[in-house]
């Protein structure tokens, strides 16, 4: 905008026609080196953006550097995308950043992700290829720098875990062109002497770069196919490689790695100190059975037990024999009663007791018929009469 000529300025003026001029450009996207890095306190983040012949002052607030998914570090070369402002009191003009990645990072994101789907097509990533991590590992294998901050924390923290544990590192470049080759190679050389029951693949953190070898096609393919369980452990919490979706476990950080893969020898001191104590007092309460049931069978116990289970049958034998006793007496009254009311009803029925009586039977003497009516005789007729006692002959004179 045009200003007057023949006006005289304050400082705070002009600085603040610079900064309302500045501030009215669009959002802009840069990209220079990080020089003069200086992260503060507050979570701010204070650094210059420059390149071969320029500089420029750039600030990212603590909301923003928030969502960084690397460290920033001077030398670094990135893309940022902000608004110009001018700081008042210096008249210093500077980026306010609201974003900010490594150059090139984008392509390399890409060319990434085109073969995560790649691979992932051809199953290397399946979960239900995943293996299980041994409970017990004797000896843990690692994939990584020798020189490595990474390396001394996995030591460290698997020798206060636990000492029993042995460890065969393997050295392998974890940066660079030829690092993806030796990681490979390493871990197929694991794999083929059996030097190891568990496998740590990874390094400590760095940029998009500097993970990139453990994105590489060899490297996934050498994790997918080990048949040692392998844990990934490639840089930061929030940093991702491809190696992390071929393992059979992804730990977030190297030393997180060391605490999944090593057991805690305290721990499992304490357990088995438990089923011990366990096995002792279930040892001793079978003891204590088994001491009452050899002692149920002491000589005087066993005369006991032979009578309590005698003496009921006995009684049952007692009982049985004298109610056959009383049932052969009963029958025998029975049977007497009923030949005596047998006898009766012959006596009763025998012609000698009606004989007795005073009756005769009177039969026709040369027929020997039993005379029933006057019509079966005629006068004349000779009769024989059978009183109870000898016989009589007589002649029919009369019949009426």
């Amino acid at each position: 905008m045009p200003l007057p000529s023949d006006k005289i300025f304050t400082v705070s003026e002009l600085n603040g026609i610079i900064k309302e001029i500045l501030e009215g450009f669009p959002v802009i996207t840069l990209e220079g080196e990080i020089s003069n890095y200086r992260p503060n306190s507050s979570g701010h983040l204070y650094f210059n953006l420059k390149d071969n012949s320029s500089i420029i002052s750039a600030v990212m607030f603590r909301g923003a550097a928030y969502s960084l998914s690397f460290a920033p570090k001077d030398g670094m070369k990135v893309q940022v995308t902000g608004k110009l402002s001018v700081y008042g009191p210096q008249g210093k003009y500077q980026i306010i950043i609201s974003k900010m990645s490594i150059a090139g990072e984008g392509d390399i994101l890409r060319m990434i992700e085109e073969r995560k789907r790649k691979l992932s097509a051809e199953g290397l990533f399946d979960q239900t290829k995943k293996k299980k991590l041994p409970a017990f590992p004797k000896t843990i294998g690692i994939v990584t720098s020798p020189t490595g901050a990474a390396l001394r924390d996995i030591l460290q923290i698997t020798k206060r875990r636990n000492k029993c544990i042995s460890v065969n590192i393997f050295p392998a470049l974890v940066q660079g062109t030829d690092a993806a080759a030796t990681i490979a190679q390493q871990i197929k050389t694991a794999n083929a002497f059996n030097l190891c029951d568990v496998l740590i693949v990874g390094r400590g953190g760095g940029s998009l770069e500097d993970l990139l070898p453990f994105s590489e096609e060899c490297v996934v393919r050498a994790i997918a196919e080990s048949h040692i369980p392998v844990v990934s452990a490639v840089g930061h919490e929030i940093d991702w490689a491809l190696s992390d979706y071929a393992a059979d476990l992804r730990a977030p950080t190297p030393s997180a790695a060391a605490e999944i893969v090593v057991p805690q020898l305290s721990e499992i001191k304490t357990i088995l100190l438990q089923y011990s104590n366990e096995l002792y007092e279930n040892s001793m309460n079978r003891v204590e059975k088994i001491k009452l049931m050899i002692k149920s069978f002491k000589p005087e116990n066993l005369e006991m037990q032979f009578r309590s289970i005698e003496q009921p049958l006995l009684q049952r034998f007692d009982n049985a024999k004298e109610g056959l006793f009383q049932n052969i007496i009963q029958k025998l009254r029975d049977t007497r009663q009923y030949i005596e009311n047998c006898e009766t009803v012959l006596e009763n029925a025998s012609p000698q007791t009606i004989f007795n009586r005073g009756y005769s039977m009177v039969r026709n003497k040369n027929s020997g018929e039993i005379v029933r009516s006057t019509e079966n005789i005629q006068e004349g007729t000779e009769l024989e009469i059978v009183p109870a006692s000898g016989k009589i002959t007589a002649t029919v004179t009369s019949i009426s």
